[in-house]
């Protein structure tokens, strides 16, 4: 499984373009404004919402590369026997 970690910044300006390109989609879809004003906003956040995409893109893909370049040069060793245990063993657990 492949985790992003992004800080808070980075994560809002992506749902942001995210939501741009999504409302100006359906603006220029809806029957609701005069069909002028709507094109204009909706073309308008489609665009921007399209030309905002490629920096949001490039920040996942710089995450996604900067979390294996940590994965790799962790000096942690990682025990597979004890992913997904509940608890360590104690002490006189082996006592019935």
């Amino acid at each position: 499984m492949t985790h992003v970690l992004l800080n808070l910044r980075t994560f809002g300006f992506i749902v942001s373009t995210r939501a741009a390109l999504g409302v100006g989609i359906g603006l220029l879809m809806s029957e609701r404004l005069p069909v002028q004003r709507r094109r204009a906003i909706g073309a308008a956040l489609v665009v921007i919402g399209a030309a905002t995409t490629v920096p949001a893109a490039r920040s996942v893909f710089r995450s996604l590369r900067s979390s294996r370049h940590r994965q790799a040069s962790s000096s942690v060793h990682r025990d597979e026997r004890l992913i997904g245990a509940s608890r360590f063993p104690r002490k006189g657990d082996d006592i019935g």
